[in-house]
């Protein structure tokens, strides 16, 4: 049976998590290293570390350090960064994927050269798409405020030609919506790579996890399904057993 990856997505902003809802109206959900412990403890199987405040001025090394040497899983890290140095100091941290955004607009080169410095296992390309008001996907910038106008097919496949071990595929209209991944979209990217592609953006419940790798996904990942307690979005960290994705998720995989 094929092991699927299940991934906590972690939005921090100004030193604090955060989930938001299309990108927007973030809440405040704690403290990273408590909600690392207690990931720890439900023995994910990696996590990744967002930080929104960082565009503009860089990643706050010293805390991501400690956030990552609490960490009992491999974790991802993107938020600010704009230079290889910065990515070889993550990696020297103990982060194990740097994840691009913005860069990959503004610095190209960066791919490029992470990928030639720590392995292309280990600079993953994160692309946030939104539908335009004609239906088509574009993909945004800049925490989903600036529209490149570059379609998520076309810009997938670029980077995986320029070195992106893996795609971080969100799609800002079902963020924090349980509504579900956009699993046309999914689909459509991971027809065009052959490199793995992890859905994120909707997840409400395991059969989404089962969709997700139905059209294709490597892995999925999700925020607020990890963090809230639904019907009135209280904060609860929770982690499916082993268990549970076995029988849900894991069992339609061969």
């Amino acid at each position: 049976m094929k092991r699927i990856r299940v991934i906590p997505a972690l939005l921090m902003q100004q030193g604090g998590l955060v989930k938001s809802i299309r990108f927007k109206d973030h809440k405040y959900v704690g403290d990273p290293i408590n909600a690392v412990k207690i990931f720890n403890e439900k023995g994910v199987d990696e996590i990744v570390l967002l930080d929104r405040s960082a565009s503009g001025k860089g990643p706050d090394l010293v805390k991501i350090q400690e956030i990552a040497g609490e960490a009992f899983m491999p974790m991802g890290y993107g938020g600010g960064i704009t230079q290889l140095s910065q990515i070889q100091q993550l990696i020297a941290g103990g982060i194990e994927k740097v994840i691009l955004n913005t860069s990959t607009f503004t610095h190209p080169q960066l791919v490029t050269d992470g990928a030639r410095y720590v392995g292309s296992q280990s600079i993953v390309v994160s692309i946030d798409v939104k539908k335009n008001w004609l239906g088509k996907y574009k993909v945004y910038v800049a925490n989903g405020t600036k529209n490149t106008g570059t379609d998520p097919v076309e810009q997938a496949k670029k980077m995986e030609q320029a070195g992106a071990g893996e795609i971080l595929l969100t799609s800002i209209d079902r963020d924090g919506t349980f509504e579900g991944y956009d699993t046309e979209l999914l689909a459509a990217v991971c027809r065009a790579v052959s490199i793995p592609v992890v859905a994120a953006g909707g997840a409400g419940s395991l059969v989404h996890f089962s969709e997700a790798i139905a059209r294709g996904a490597s892995a999925v990942a999700a925020g607020s399904f990890f963090v809230f307690q639904r019907p009135h979005r209280a904060v609860l960290i929770s982690y499916p057993s082993e268990t549970e994705l076995k029988e849900t998720v894991f069992s339609h995989i061969n």
